[in-house]
């Protein structure tokens, strides 16, 4: 849920559009607040309940020959092992196996794991690749998943047989 002073149709959309369920715009009431929190409450445990049975065809799980992320469970398991990576490493991975085959830019990364908003150095990206390679590829230093397009950014080189 946003709850902002922007009031114009254009922030609405974009806060919407960037998976917010709810927005509201200043001044509001602290019982409507809640209402709406309720109301949010009220569509997650109807959409949870409803998952009952067919949860397991429902996960969202990336197996490559090295490792296979769940995004389900935000997981990731190496030769049987877990993975630990931090949040932004997950989730960096997980927007790197959804796009696979694509050039990414270090600002396309950033907008998309960290949001469009966010005001930091694309070096912070590089960082985050670099400690993702230690953690998923068999050698780092010559990676076979996140490759380095020079000059544009990285691409994720990995095949999946996804099952949802």
């Amino acid at each position: 849920m946003i709850l902002t002073a922007k009031g114009e149709e254009y922030d609405k959309v974009i806060g919407l559009e960037l998976g917010a369920d709810d927005y509201l715009t200043k001044p509001f009431s602290p019982r409507e607040v809640l209402a709406r929190i309720k109301a949010i409450t009220r569509r997650t445990e109807d959409e949870q309940s409803n998952e009952g049975e067919n949860w397991e065809q429902q996960r969202d799980i990336y197996r490559f020959p090295d490792f296979t992320v769940d995004l389900t469970d935000y997981s990731v398991e190496k030769k049987g092992e877990k993975v630990n990576l931090t949040p932004k490493e997950f989730e960096l991975l997980a927007y790197f196996v959804k796009r696979p085959q694509r050039v990414l830019s270090r600002d396309k990364l950033l907008n998309g794991v960290w949001g469009y908003d966010y005001v930091g150095q694309t070096r912070m990206v590089d960082m985050h690749v670099s400690h993702l390679r230690e953690k998923i590829e068999r050698d780092p230093k010559d990676p076979q998943y996140i490759q380095t397009v020079r000059g544009f950014g990285y691409r994720f080189e990995g095949e999946s047989n996804q099952n949802n």
